[in-house]
């Protein structure tokens, strides 16, 4: 069974996690499923960015971003070329290293509402 390991993050996961993960599930869901409360605004439906994580380690075993994806994650915060929204990130059979951004464009969290 394949693993996702969780960079620290000082407010989500301050000491980082090593969870075990389900082949064919998203990597936001089995994020919450294992208490990292990451933000998923839009309720997973790839319509806003803010579960982006950064695949640190795995991102060639993940299956392509389609179209949409790619689009929506041009308006993260801190995009780098292995940014995943992680609503849409599916699990295959290899280990993960993901690192949750310190920021969202969730306006209302980052106070300015």
């Amino acid at each position: 069974m394949p693993k996702i390991i969780v960079l620290p993050h000082v407010e989500i996961c301050p000491e980082g996690a090593v969870i075990e993960a389900q082949s064919g599930a998203s990597v936001c869901d089995t994020l919450l499923d294992n208490d990292i409360d990451i933000e998923h605004a839009c309720d997973k439906v790839c319509a806003c960015t803010t579960c982006h994580v950064i695949v640190r380690e795995g991102y060639n075993s993940l299956p392509a971003p389609e179209e949409n994806e790619e689009d929506l994650l041009d308006k993260a915060w801190g995009l780098e070329p292995n940014s995943r929204l992680s609503c849409q990130a599916i699990v295959q059979n290899t280990d993960l290293v993901v690192e949750i951004p310190k920021y969202s464009i969730n306006m209302a969290k980052e106070g300015k509402h």
